[in-house]
């Protein structure tokens, strides 16, 4: 077992709105048994199994720990986790960029849930795609295959690769089936783009982030923050670990900018996107948009997982949620395959940001059962 560096950084923390330093007791915490939920991040990076990971608890706007641990990067060389380390949130970017993006479309009334997807990309049609919904979409519940190697040659120009999906196969009639889908937020961020007459980047950030003063959230990092960024994966092609670059290989060929992957960010400012959501959208997004997202979307379609519009949303029959056993049911959440998560429980008003760079140590899937047992430790700790 290694050492394992950790800085609490609960009080230096300048936090966003809606969220303020509070520590375990006062956010309502049993603070030995918030503890124990910290010590299993502790244990799996002493194994080795994990490099680092930033952690951000809040319970109704009152932050309990803000714990950065481990390795920032461990090859080439050791650099400890930060506090304010970047990380690449990988699928984050479904929910925290375009998702509310979208919604901000759906609430100024430019397009609505139920419009066919041909309506603004006309090549949506024969063999059962102009069923496809913008409900769908962000659903997952349009028939589109996962990913494909097609869109992952960075040689081809951005809108060749774009229109490549529409050439693409279904795997279901839409509305059937929930088949996860990163070809569905790519549609979905190429949509804001055409609606709104600005880049998925620029909306975002004039009605998303810039309104809740983010300023650490965003795509493509330059300089100083790509050089705090937590390390990923080594790249053959390059000869080196990537670090404050975007480690999907789509969004990479797609130009580091997309709609299913690509953002940086943050824990503070993951966990108070987070709280923007308990706050009722905090004057981003509507209360009542904020009600629909949130609510399941798919209780006809059987299986382990089912869907609001962008998020997984927890119901009592859920099996195998990345929050564990003990988050209640309406709870809603996402994670991204670099090692990132957002979960948020609304009955309790508890946010939890949990950041690793776990693809710095390969695709290991160690991650699968270390969420679940670190939520259910912090749900426990609830008094």
């Amino acid at each position: 077992m290694n050492a394992v560096p950790i800085v609490d950084a609960l009080h230096e923390t300048r936090w966003p709105r809606g969220l303020r330093a509070a520590g375990p007791a006062e956010a309502g915490f049993d603070p030995q048994r918030l503890e124990q939920a910290i010590a299993l991040l502790e244990a799996e990076i002493a194994a080795e199994r994990l490099p680092g990971a930033v952690v951000v608890i809040a319970r109704d706007g009152k932050v309990a720990v803000h714990r950065a641990l481990g390795w920032a990067a461990v090859y080439p060389e050791r650099r400890p986790m930060r506090p304010e380390t970047l990380f690449d949130l990988a699928s984050l970017t479904k929910v925290i960029a375009t998702l509310p993006a979208v919604l901000r479309l759906i609430e100024r009334g430019d397009i609505r849930l139920d419009d066919p997807l041909h309506l603004f990309f006309p090549e949506y049609q024969g063999e059962g795609r102009e069923e496809i919904r913008i409900r769908h979409l962000l659903t997952h519940t349009a028939g589109l295959q996962p990913f494909s190697q097609a869109l992952r040659d960075p040689s081809r120009p951005r809108e060749e690769l774009i229109a490549r999906i529409a050439t693409l196969p279904l795997e279901a009639p839409p509305g059937t089936r929930i088949i996860y889908s990163d070809l569905g937020f790519i549609l979905l961020g190429e949509l804001v783009a055409r609606v709104s007459g600005q880049p998925l980047e620029r909306f975002v950030q004039e009605q998303v982030h810039g309104p809740l003063g983010f300023t650490e959230t965003g795509f493509l990092p330059t300089g100083e923050r790509a050089a705090r960024a937590a390390a990923t994966e080594y790249r053959e092609r390059l000869g080196r670990y990537q670090c404050g670059e975007v480690h999907d290989e789509t969004a990479t060929a797609l130009g580091g900018i997309a709609g299913h992957a690509g953002l940086f960010s943050t824990a503070p400012e993951v966990a108070a996107y987070g709280q923007m959501w308990l706050d009722g959208g905090a004057g981003v997004l509507s209360p009542a948009m904020v009600a629909a997202a949130t609510r399941d979307q798919t209780p006809h379609i059987q299986g382990p997982e089912h869907r609001g519009l962008g998020w997984i949303v927890a119901r009592e029959d859920s099996e195998s949620l990345s929050c564990g056993d003990l988050f209640s049911p309406g709870s809603f959440g996402h994670t991204g395959f670099t090692g990132t998560s957002l979960w948020v429980d609304p009955h309790r008003r508890l946010v939890v940001a949990l950041l690793t760079n776990r693809v710095h140590f390969g695709r290991t899937p160690h991650i699968i059962r270390l969420r679940p047992r670190f939520h259910n430790a912090v749900a426990a700790a609830l008094r």
